[in-house]
């Protein structure tokens, strides 16, 4: 985990899309330099942590980044990197956040497969239970956590390490709770800490069709009386053994014929659009990019990567009519315009 090749790799995985910023630029002008200290002070146990710093971005709501410096976050890459393999494959198949081979799009996807088979082809009714755990990144609990780690991992340096990246960060007024939104680590962790709630929900309650991506969790059933009855049940699992609570407004229970909406994507059933939300901050997004390649802010060729990521995203849904809108209001340069 802690060795110079080991280290290089997550270096140059690390890097990559990162080469215009300058904090990366100063480590990779001397990266060779930088490494081999770095594996000195992880193997002698001398290495600490630095402090964050804290932005703020809209996604589109507002969250609380904290970024580490260039040296801990190739720590956090190597981590994610070596937590990756021992976990993979102990992890539930129908975890689709940060894991290879799955993603927003091929959980979408899985939840269409699930519908046709609640449904029987849609002859029967398709019930969803969504639920949002509240405030997650600010509610791990770092001992939980160190626990959870422990039981697979049974490396004394390999531990302490874990736990010290894990304590690097808390939330303000709260010791030993939160992991930072921003971090590496952050989305491996989540698939670490909520695995005993995956192994519950699909063995102790018996959910065949149960879907997670980072915080968010999706339970299909024929019927809505299954759902009333898991949803105590899953509070008191997560009270009781993680210290976590469900956000009272975001769980919601809807028959397929009103749309499932799970990752800004609403599955009916024969078709998939987008979330009225999603479409609304896309064409404002798309509007401000435009009135800045006319005033010159950017380049046509940033309106042109901004309008091709947006009909990607829309060539995964029934949006034939909304990308063609874009694209004839978007698609033409500034300089073709005037």
């Amino acid at each position: 985990m802690i060795s110079p090749e080991r280290l290089f790799e997550a270096w140059y995985e690390f890097r990559k899309g990162k080469g215009n910023r300058c904090d990366v630029q100063e480590f990779g002008r001397y990266a060779e330099k930088h490494i081999f200290r770095l594996h000195r002070d992880l193997a002698s146990g001398a290495y600490r942590h630095s402090s964050y710093e804290s932005f703020f971005v809209h996604d589109p709501k507002r969250r609380h980044i904290r970024k580490a410096c260039v040296r801990d976050r190739l720590v956090h890459h190597t981590l994610h990197m070596t937590l990756r393999q021992i976990y993979e494959p102990r992890l539930y198949s129908g975890v689709y956040s940060n894991r290879i081979g799955k993603g927003t799009h091929r959980a979408v996807n899985a939840l269409q497969r699930a519908v046709w088979k609640v449904s029987k082809n849609l002859t029967h009714p398709c019930w969803a239970l969504k639920c949002d755990i509240k405030r997650f990144y600010d509610s791990v609990d770092h001992e939980i956590l160190k626990e959870t780690l422990a039981k697979v991992i049974h490396d004394d340096r390999a531990l302490r390490l874990l736990g010290h990246v894990i304590d690097s960060f808390h939330v303000e007024g709260c010791v030993g709770k939160g992991a930072p939104i921003g971090n590496l680590t952050s989305q491996i962790f989540t698939n670490i800490y909520l695995n005993d709630f995956d192994q519950y929900v699909k063995h102790a309650l018996r959910v065949k069709h149960y879907l997670r991506f980072a915080d968010d969790c999706l339970f299909l059933a024929p019927r809505r009386q299954e759902l009333e009855k898991l949803l105590p049940k899953i509070e008191e699992f997560l009270a009781l053994r993680l210290k976590l609570a469900l956000h009272p407004d975001k769980v919601s229970m809807r028959p397929l014929n009103h749309g499932i909406d799970f990752l800004g994507i609403v599955v009916h059933p024969f078709h998939r659009s987008l979330r009225t939300t999603t479409k609304h901050r896309m064409l404002r997004k798309l509007t401000e990019r435009h009135g800045e390649a006319f005033r010159g802010a950017i380049d046509s060729d940033s309106l042109h990567q901004s309008l091709q990521s947006y009909l990607g995203i829309l060539s995964h849904v029934d949006g034939q009519g909304l990308s063609t809108l874009l694209m004839n209001r978007f698609c033409f340069l500034p300089c073709e315009l005037g």
